[in-house]
């Protein structure tokens, strides 16, 4: 085999690994050839995606419902044909191809993974030859959205209210909802105040869950999956006791992906339900949304970021003494996913 190694590699600019709006990626693509080889062209992109897939089966037949999404699909030519026969040769050995890459500073989405759907945000490269398959690298990086302060209702206290009347004379209850705003960071503390008016005969016991939504939508069709992420209760408040005011501090995980609110086809939203729990009766419900806020990525100036040595990455093709690059301990490992599966396994395809 002539091609004895052919992958593209990233340096990390924080202690998470993630990317921003308009941060430059810079990295290096290995080349190692067995024998002196022709080459036509080295194509980098820079590409994000997003796409949702699923299935539903009506009694014999299923149906596959699909959609994406593109945000950007930058190219650059790392080489280019200069010989009239419309290749390049290059030498034996081991090449570095030096290439920075500035993500687009624009509002699009965080990277996000489940068995539905996924958004994308990946570094590749393309090796063209004569009379070959194209020989392809790639690899992802973790892309967290800068906040979007323009979310309508962003820092707006919230209200939400319910009433509820049991039948042969045993009263009503009420409840009223409120929460200081509606966006939080990753850490926060959510306070929820529950103004409760029991005058009914029986006890009521309030309590709160905090679930994720996620929504997918492709040819008309929605897909919904929700997921608790956590549960708290209050003391019960008694029967024929009237007004009374419940206070909870809810602290907001830390592991929680943070809201997807601006793409078409995949939304993940998160709600906090206060119900008052009864026995032998409906559970009154009130629904508040919350909007979990990305974190701030720790940025490196441009003049700070360790930029190759030379533009957007040539070492010339047919070097016989390439520039040397420790791949043990320059090569970047795959940014952690924010699930415990693996890191975007081969479904859906993103082309």
């Amino acid at each position: 085999m002539t091609i004895k190694s052919f992958h593209i590699e990233y340096d990390a600019i924080n202690d998470r690994n993630t990317f921003t709006n308009g941060d430059t990626i810079n990295g290096r693509i290995i080349l190692e050839v067995s024998k002196e080889t022709k080459v036509q062209s080295l194509l980098f992109i820079g590409k994000g995606k997003a796409n949702v897939r699923w299935s539903e089966h009506y009694g014999e037949h299923t149906h596959v419902y699909w959609s994406d999404e593109k945000y950007y699909n930058v190219k650059h030519h790392l080489l280019r044909e200069s010989r009239q026969d419309g290749t390049e040769v290059i030498g034996k050995g081991r090449h570095v191809f030096p290439f920075s890459f500035k993500i687009p500073d624009r509002k699009m989405p965080s990277s996000f993974y489940s068995s539905v759907g996924r958004i994308v945000h990946r570094l590749e490269v393309e090796l063209h030859q004569s009379m070959k398959l194209t020989k392809t690298a790639k690899t992802h990086f973790t892309f967290i959205s800068t906040a979007d302060m323009d979310t309508p209702g962003l820092m707006v206290s919230q209200h939400g209210s319910k009433d509820k009347s049991f039948a042969f004379g045993s009263g009503n209850v009420s409840m009223d909802v409120f929460t200081q705003k509606m966006g939080y960071k990753l850490g926060e503390t959510l306070s929820v105040s529950i103004k409760i008016n029991n005058a009914s005969s029986r006890s009521v016991k309030p309590k709160l869950e905090l679930y994720e939504k996620k929504s997918f939508f492709a040819q008309g069709r929605r897909k919904i999956e929700t997921k608790t992420i956590l549960k708290e209760k209050a003391e019960a408040v008694e029967a024929q006791s009237g007004k009374k005011t419940v206070t909870k501090m809810i602290t907001i995980p830390r592991v929680l992906p943070p809201s997807i609110l601006n793409c078409s086809i995949l939304k993940v939203e998160y709600r906090l339900k206060v119900y008052l729990n009864i026995k032998f009766a409906a559970d009154p419900v009130v629904k508040l949304p919350i909007v979990i806020l990305p974190e701030d990525n720790s940025r490196v100036s441009d003049e700070e970021q360790p930029f190759p040595p030379v533009g957007f990455g040539f070492e010339a093709f047919g070097n016989q003494n390439p520039q040397s690059w420790d791949a043990t301990s320059q090569a970047m490992s795959l940014p952690p996913p924010y699930e415990a599966s693996a890191m975007y396994p081969p479904f859906p395809t993103i082309s």
